[in-house]
């Protein structure tokens, strides 16, 4: 089954690859590893989810905007290696919340994203995952992740 239906499965769709918010590029290739830049959770170029979560988010919408991040994340490896034949699995995910003072599910929000990449990817999904805080991200984002990835070799 492939990601695109997995991802039908669940009612979504591998949006466009986001344009990085700087000078830098989305995805480096080293190795057999993919290096994914911080995504957010943009749709259509706008930023979907902002705010502290704890204060301007639940803790439901905190994990539809890693949900929503976590699509970036695989549009971006997507679009670097032209699919996901490739793709061996998802070795880390750095998870950032923006998050209210006293807010501290920033897991239970980042499972949003590893719940996503569990259903669409399966056992390529299986990652160590760090969780931080932040009372804000760039661009107001309530969320970002950074990925690296192990691919086969082209």
């Amino acid at each position: 089954m492939t990601v695109e239906k997995r991802l039908a499965d669940l009612g979504l769709a591998l949006p466009e690859a986001p344009q990085p918010l700087g000078s830098y590029t989305a995805v480096s290739e080293a190795g057999n590893l993919l290096f994914i830049s911080g995504q957010v959770p943009l749709v259509n170029g706008q930023m979907a989810f902002t705010g502290q979560v704890g204060r301007d988010l639940s803790v439901e919408e905190g994990r539809a905007a890693a949900r929503t991040t976590a699509l970036n994340v695989l549009a971006q490896i997507g679009r670097h290696l032209g699919g996901f034949e490739r793709l061996e699995r998802i070795v880390r995910v750095e998870g950032h919340v923006s998050s209210a003072e006293g807010f501290h599910d920033q897991p239970g929000v980042l499972d949003g994203a590893s719940e996503l990449f569990a259903h669409v990817l399966g056992e390529q999904a299986g990652h160590a995952r760090s969780a931080f805080s932040h009372t804000q991200l760039p661009a107001n984002a309530a969320v970002a992740l950074v990925v690296i990835a192990s691919i086969r070799a082209g």
